[in-house]
Parts: C-alpha cells; structure tokens; sequence
C-alpha cells in the first residue's frame, strides 16, 4: 500500500508537472490571452478535470510559472553575490561561477525565462527588482575591493540585465553555446571590455 501511495504521488507531480511544462510554452508562444487550457491538456494527454486538480484556472497557473521564475531568479541572484576574501586570481571564475546557472536556467527553460521577461503583465518590474537586487550584490562586492569605485553600479547593474533580456530574446537564433561559455564571455565583456589589449 505504501508504495501503491508513493507511485500515485510521482504520478501526480509528473502529470502536474507536465502541464507546468506545456503552459509554460504555451504562454510564450501564444501569450496569455490566447492560451487555452483545451490546448495545454491536450498537449499533456489528460482530461480538464485532471487539470483542476492541480491548478484553480489558468490565472493561477500562470501566476505560479511567474512565481517559479521569480524565485529561481532570486536564489541565482543571492547566490552569486561574490564574498568578501576572495584572491584575485580567482574572481573572474568565481563570478562565471555565479553567473552560468543564469544562462543554464534561460537555456533549459527558455519558455519560462521569456514569461518572466516578457510575456508577463508584472516583467518591467520583475527586471527592475533584478536589477535592483544585482546592483546591491556589485555594490557590496565594490565595497569589498573587488570593481572599481568610479563605476556606477546601477548602470552595470542595468547593462547586465539587459544582456540577460536579450539574450533569451534571441538565443534561437543563435549558435548553441554552453553556459560556461557563454557566462565567461560576458564576465570578460563587463571586467575588460572590448578594446584590443
């Protein structure tokens, strides 16, 4: 019986997040209005009734995409603010470090990245909190020695936020790159610009 219970449970968030899946392209394909819960059940293979199971309409289901792309976006952000100590040598690695899991998260799951910056009623102002909370990482990390003191944080804050948004806009049309790659490409951009050495 407890295993019966266990594989009904996996069944469910399987099913649940199967329609997390296809809504998500759904929405950025389509945008809001012209999604249709007929459409992301069909695409799922369950029935609608199924669908209320786990969601209330299609309001909250976009809602918690939005929210799922809020708060991955927050943890990246908390956890690439670069801690006081580090050696030289080391922080451009540490900042790639930092900044790969956004570039692996706008890859994997590109339909939700372009929910969150840009099919969403809320994404100016889910891009403005970004920015915001970036800028407070570079200023605590200016503060630590690490950028110079001249440089206004809330530009550098806005540039890095506006590569990310264009970069999710346009990544199909683009050569696929690891994010690694792509996330030292950028950090070399910000940290020595583009001028020949």
């Amino acid at each position: 019986m407890g295993q019966r219970g266990r594989k009904k449970g996996a069944s469910g968030e399987q099913s649940r997040g199967l329609l997390l899946s296809i809504a998500a392209e759904e929405f950025a394909l389509r945008g809001y209005h012209e999604t249709k819960i007929s459409a992301i059940v069909e695409k799922a293979g369950v029935t609608q009734p199924t669908f209320y199971l786990y969601f209330e309409n299609k309001e909250a289901l976009f809602h918690e995409l939005v929210h799922l792309f809020r708060s991955r976006l927050g943890d990246y952000t908390q956890k690439s603010r670069l801690e006081p100590g580090i050696a030289e040598a080391f922080i451009r690695q540490r900042i790639v470090e930092g900044l790969t899991p956004f570039f692996r998260f706008f890859i994997e799951e590109p339909h939700l990245a372009s929910i969150g910056f840009s099919v969403a009623p809320q994404a100016a102002e889910i891009k403005d909190q970004l920015a915001d909370e970036i800028r407070a990482n570079l200023m605590s990390e200016q503060q630590a020695g690490y950028f110079r003191k001249d440089m206004d944080m809330g530009i550098v804050a806005d540039s890095i936020v506006g590569t990310m948004e264009r970069f999710i806009a346009t990544q199909k049309a683009r050569p696929f790159k690891q994010p690694e790659i792509l996330a030292d490409e950028v950090v070399r951009l910000f940290l020595y610009g583009i001028a020949a050495p």
